[in-house]
């Protein structure tokens, strides 16, 4: 993990981020973005993404405002409902009215970093935040209902992308500016996108075991077949898929999800980032 941090912060990158699993074998998000916070002065630090309604939110509200001051106001957090049941029933957390949940907990987020007391004659919640009003506010939201519904609180988007296809990153981004606008939002949202990757040896049965072991939760022919169709397991086919993005859609950032721990991922994937045309 400081290898990582050092090289990404190091590196020709614009942030370091971590999701949230509970059944699977990656490191708790929070503690995993504290670390990242410490660890690094120049990146920004994002949650991508913390499934809300699992969280008590005056905790979650405290945890992030405490990671916001430790990185000096480089924090985004992206927030969603996540879609593994195992997650929710492992930590006893109720699935029922999620979607709802989550818009009141981003409100409820809003209101706590502004300075509001937490219960009635209770001082406001600290720390405050670096950032007025707290962190920007993404959300994992690509379907047209769950689209709509983050038009009203959202600073923007938050996706994925197998394989960076431009026509799947295109019709998200086009749902999105047409969510914003129809909630008469001044500004488009800010669009981030994801995938996986693995470069050096044995590339290809890298990504696939970790494509596959990823979605096993959805079931075996689900992660078998996204296993298989996994394809970002070279500098060239890396390379082509990030420059495609750039010339022809508006997406904002793409975050790059390493299948190994591996720091020369890290070592290998900054090589090529700042060979791009600029």
């Amino acid at each position: 993990m400081v290898d990582w941090c050092r090289l990404i912060d190091e590196g020709p990158f614009a942030s370091i981020s971590t999701g949230e699993r509970i059944t699977f074998h990656n490191p708790d998000a929070l503690t995993a973005l504290s670390a990242a916070a410490a660890l690094t002065s120049r990146v920004r630090v994002m949650a991508n993404l913390l499934v809300a309604p699992w969280h008590a939110t005056t905790l979650l509200a405290k945890q992030l405002a405490t990671i916001d001051v430790v990185c000096d106001g480089r924090l985004d957090v992206g927030i969603g409902v996540g879609g593994r049941g195992q997650d929710y029933e492992s930590l006893g957390a109720s699935m029922a009215r999620r979607h709802d949940r989550l818009d009141e907990q981003a409100a409820e987020l809003r209101r706590l970093w502004s300075g509001e007391a937490p219960v009635p004659g209770a001082p406001p919640l600290g720390p405050p935040t670096v950032q007025p009003g707290g962190p920007d506010l993404y959300a994992g939201a690509l379907g047209p209902k769950a689209t709509a519904r983050a038009a009203r609180w959202a600073r923007g988007v938050t996706g994925f992308s197998l394989n960076l296809e431009v026509g799947e990153i295109n019709r998200a981004i086009e749902l999105a500016d047409a969510a914003w606008q129809e909630a008469g939002r001044p500004e488009p949202p800010r669009f981030v996108t994801a995938c996986f990757y693995a470069l050096g040896d044995d590339a290809a049965g890298v990504l696939e075991k970790f494509t596959y072991d990823y979605f096993e939760v959805f079931g075996a022919d689900v992660a078998k077949m996204t296993a298989a169709a996994a394809a970002l397991d070279s500098a060239g086919a890396l390379a082509d898929a990030l420059a495609r993005v750039a010339a022809e859609t508006r997406a904002d950032e793409v975050i790059l999800v390493p299948a190994s721990v591996d720091p020369d991922l890290a070592t290998q994937a900054a090589s090529l980032v700042a060979a791009l045309p600029s």
